[in-house]
Order: C-alpha cells, then structure tokens, then sequence
C-alpha cells in the first residue's frame, strides 16, 4: 500500500495546520474551500485517499462538495470525513446520504481523528483491491470462456461438416443455416418480446443450430442418399435422426463441449426442429408453443435452404417459390407469429441465396 494522500479542506488557516501536524506520516494537500478542493480532486481523483471536509466555508460549502463529489461519482472511491464543529442532524443526515463516511466533530481527540481516518483509507484501499482482483479475476474467466467456446465451436463446425459430406450437400448448407436462423431470430425479438430473446439467447441459437442435424451421422447411406422416395419403413429410420442426433449431444454433454442453456438450446433444436405447429410433425407431436421457440426459428431456416438449394432427389426452387409454399403450410404448419417474422425476413433470405448478403 502506498503512503496516503489526505485533502484537507477547510477555511481557517489553523485547522488545517493542526491536521496537518497530525498526519506527518500522510502525504497532506491543503484547500481553503470547497471550490479549490473540487479543482484539487478533478487534478487526479485516484491521488487522494480521504478528504477530511469542513462544513461552514465560504464559496463552496462542505455539504455543496459532497453533493458535487457524488455526482462525479468520486464519493464511490474517495471517502469523506466531516470535521466541524457547527453540524445540525439534519446537516449530518444529509451529510451521510450524501456518501460520507464518518462525521467528527470539534473539539477532536487527535488519536480518534488519526485512528478513524486510517480505519476508513484501510477499508476503502481493501475495497478497491478487491473490486481490482474480482475484476481480474472476471476477465481471466471470461477469457477462458471464450477460447473454451472457440474450441467448442470449431468441434460442432467439424461435426457439421462431416454430415454434409455424408449427405452430398454443397457444404454451406450449415452456414446458410446458421445465418437464415440469425435474421429471422432477430425479427422474433424485435416483434415478440414475450420470447423474451437477448442478443445471447440470439448467437446462441444461431450457434446451435449447426447441430439441427447432428443424428444424420447415424442414417444409413442407402436412405440418406436415396435419390427417390422414402418408404414408410426408411422414413421412420430417417426420423430418427432427431432423436439419435440429441444422444450425440449427450455425448458432448458429457465432454464438457455442450452444457447448460447451451446444451439445452442445441438438445431442443436437434429434436424438435420437424415438429409442425398444428401438432403433425415428430419425433413427439409437440402442439403450437409446445415447440421450444429455437426449434421453431431453426425449423423455417432448415425448410427454406431445402427448398432454395438442390438435393440428390430434387431440383432448386426459387426464392418466390420457397417463400410462397412455406406461406401457404405447404410444407407443413408453422407459427402465425414466425410467418409475420418470415415475411419481414424475406428480402434478407433472398439476398443470403443470391451471395450478397454475408453468411454466419
């Protein structure tokens, strides 16, 4: 701990000589009145470790230099004692609810003067030291929570990546993905506060839904290259995708990779991302809001890049196509309020399929 600066501020030469006297081990600066000690502190806030602070002053006032001291927000880091001799209640009231640490009045014992002054610069020195440590310490965390989640992401980017190889996609279908659930997560906030969705909860659903289709790893070659129609009895295997998909997601649970609100998101994603708002869709039949509001924005952003790009078993629709047969719940129910977030989100979809428009 490096030596103490004590202002003293009062208008009568003496007083100050005696406090001065008092504190020979301090490093003292002396002020005549309110409105010099307030120029001293603005100088270098951080220099001063107490103010001991007269009420009665001519220009500006002890009780005028708290007021201003707490509007700068400099009581919250420089502590205050008053020592006057002329303090009514009411004056110590609002000397207190102004921020001050201690009142003493005149005449003083010099021991208690130097011995609740040092007691104060102690306890706000411990303080700022803790805040500085909690601080670091905060940055230190945040900082592996940060190269923790990189390392998280460029796992589940891998992972993404193999099930596009696997499915014969393009390669960006993840990415595209990823940037229709950005915009159209976006619109939901702005339009459906009720969801409740932060800028958080945002990059992190457009970040877990590059794992909507994580179970396809599972899907034998033979029904997820199939260039015809399913089968009832491939169907139901290729349905399954979203329920073996959230026991891969266990497995990373269980690796530390998917944990908390983050796990949870990618788990109802994965499972729930064909559920139909009328209660038509699988693996569970999930009914309107029954469907977490993540699966249902991954939902939309999955059935349009389906439509909007070509597979091994159809041909590309165009950007008018796909937004007219998702609409109209040609492809299965989805949620009025998702439909009017649709509709803002329309133009920003057809730029993402045209390349103009920067992808996640």
């Amino acid at each position: 701990m490096k030596k103490p600066t004590i202002l003293i501020v009062d208008d009568v030469d003496i007083n100050r000589e005696i406090l001065c006297e008092m504190f020979q081990e301090y490093k003292t600066i002396q002020a005549e009145n309110g409105k010099e000690a307030m120029e001293i502190i603005a100088s270098n806030p951080e220099r001063i470790s107490v103010v001991l602070l007269d009420v009665v002053m001519p220009v500006m006032d002890g009780v005028a230099v708290l007021k201003e001291m707490r509007k700068r927000k400099w009581i919250d880091s420089i502590p205050v004692l008053l020592i006057t001799g002329e303090a009514t209640t009411e004056i110590e009231r609002e000397a207190y609810r102004l921020g001050a640490s201690d009142i003493i009045k005149k005449p003083f014992d010099a021991y208690i003067v130097k011995q609740r002054t040092k007691n104060v610069i102690e306890l706000y020195y411990n303080k700022r030291h803790l805040e500085e440590m909690v601080d670091l310490q905060t940055k230190v965390l945040r900082k592996q929570a940060e190269e923790l989640q990189s390392i998280n992401d460029r796992i589940i980017d891998v992972m993404s990546n193999v099930v596009e190889f696997r499915n014969l996609e393009s390669g960006n279908h993840v990415k595209r993905v990823k940037t229709f659930t950005n915009i159209l997560a976006k619109y939901v906030a702005q339009e459906y506060p009720e969801y409740k969705l932060d800028d958080n909860d945002i990059n992190m659903i457009t970040s877990a839904s590059a794992l909507h289709d994580v179970g396809k790893i599972v899907i034998p070659d033979a029904i997820l290259l199939k260039p015809g129609r399913l089968t009832p009895e491939e169907f139901e295997i290729m349905k399954s995708h979203t329920t073996r998909g959230c026991e891969v997601i266990d497995m990373l649970a269980e690796a530390d990779i998917q944990q908390g609100e983050y796990g949870k998101v990618s788990y109802d994603i994965c499972r729930h991302h064909h559920e139909r708002y009328d209660g038509r869709g699988y693996p569970d039949g999930l009914k309107g809001e029954e469907i977490p509001i993540a699966a249902q924005i991954v939902s939309v952003a999955d059935v349009y890049d389906a439509l909007v790009t070509e597979r091994c078993y159809k041909k590309a629709f165009t950007t008018e196509e796909a937004y007219r047969m998702i609409s109209n719940g040609e492809c299965g129910t989805f949620s009025p309020k998702l439909m009017k977030c649709f509709a803002l989100a329309k133009e920003e979809f057809e730029s993402v399929v045209s390349g103009n428009h920067e992808m996640i």
